[in-house]
């Protein structure tokens, strides 16, 4: 198992996957910090020790589940559907931090994670103690909102069948992952210090654009007919920002071949999206689509087709494929499993 390729996963489509729900996090929480020590007066204080309780519980949490995967082969299964609940968790969390920052209504301050009265009072600096434990507990939970390639890190874990390898595998992508959450903390402290009350209200707006977009990937996820791309196609206004390229790729849009009467398709897998993204079949004839990844892991290797129930975790070694039948015309969509990514079955 090469270690040092896992960790350059985490360092580059690894983090950024990671960083569209966890990101919004640790920004949050550090926003939200940043808001009441402008409303008591006190003096901003730097975002190291929080991003850093936030990555060192995370990475001490994700170890743990490597070893336990490693050694148990598969003893936790965090499935599709408890994935995409808890980035939609994730995504109201957001939501609600963004408009306590917002002071929308007293009542959303009662939401923010805040340490318990009793652990308060054990600690002498009760700011410090404030300032460590909502990061330190969130950094703690990302465990139960893992990216799609965190899920493809998992899935190696299990196949270790080694508890060691195991926690090996899931530290070093995580350790992978800290440079850029870093950076997220470190941009969130010093902006705040720099603009003071007005950035919050921008950190506001940033956080409410992420949880928004992560309770949209969560919809898109499990196949709800209401969601922003749903909204968007069925407005009567309609505003083509594409310059015409949209129309064109929908013109475009690849057929299948017809092997031994089954229609087929071949779609490659990329970290960031899938080539073709669009293609049209016919109604009433089985369909075979064989998924080729190519360029590492991400979370486009979590293929899912909510409407039909199908969802195939690949391997980035060995082709996979997905078969099913489309009885009446209309649009089938395809996601990645956090639904970043996505593609379209037109049926005819």
């Amino acid at each position: 198992m090469n270690l040092w390729a896992i960790f350059l996963t985490g360092l580059t489509v690894g983090g950024l996957t990671c960083l569209a729900v966890q990101g919004g996090l640790l920004a949050s929480t550090i926003a939200a910090r940043e808001g009441d020590d402008l409303k008591t007066g006190e003096k901003t204080k730097h975002a190291f020790f929080p991003t850093a309780a936030f990555l060192a519980t995370k990475l001490i949490a994700y170890t743990i589940l490597g070893f336990i995967l490693g050694a148990f082969g598969g003893a936790i299964n965090i499935t599709p559907n408890v994935q995409i609940s808890m980035q939609l968790v994730a995504g109201l969390y957001m939501i609600v931090v963004a408009l306590n920052l917002l002071n929308v209504h007293p009542i959303f301050r009662y939401a923010i994670i805040q340490p318990p009265r009793f652990l308060t009072r054990l600690v002498r600096n009760q700011s410090k103690s404030k300032d460590l434990f909502a990061p330190a507990i969130l950094g703690g939970m990302t465990i139960f909102i893992p990216c799609g390639t965190t899920l493809a890190m998992e899935t190696l874990a299990i196949s270790s069948a080694s508890p060691i390898l195991g926690a090996s595998i899931m530290a070093a992508f995580v350790l992978g992952t800290m440079p850029l959450f870093f950076g997220v903390g470190y941009l969130t402290s010093t902006l705040g210090d720099a603009f003071q009350g007005k950035f919050l209200k921008i950190t506001a707006f940033l956080v409410l654009y992420l949880g928004v977009s992560s309770i949209n990937g969560s919809l898109l996820a499990a196949g709800s007919p209401i969601t922003l791309q749903s909204i968007a196609e069925n407005s009567p206004i309609q505003i083509d920002l594409s310059g015409g390229r949209n129309a064109a790729q929908n013109d475009s849009a690849a057929s299948t071949g017809v092997i031994n009467g089954i229609q087929t398709a071949d779609i490659t897998v990329f970290p960031t999206g899938y080539k073709p993204d669009y293609i049209k079949v016919k109604a009433g004839a089985p369909v075979r689509l064989n998924l080729t990844t190519s360029g590492g892991y991400g979370c486009t290797v979590g293929f899912r087709i909510p409407s039909l129930g199908i969802n195939k975790d690949l391997s980035k070694e060995d082709p996979a494929i997905v078969e099913f039948t489309p009885q009446n015309p209309g649009k089938i969509t395809w996601t990645c499993s956090m639904g970043m990514y996505r593609g379209v079955i037109e049926v005819i």
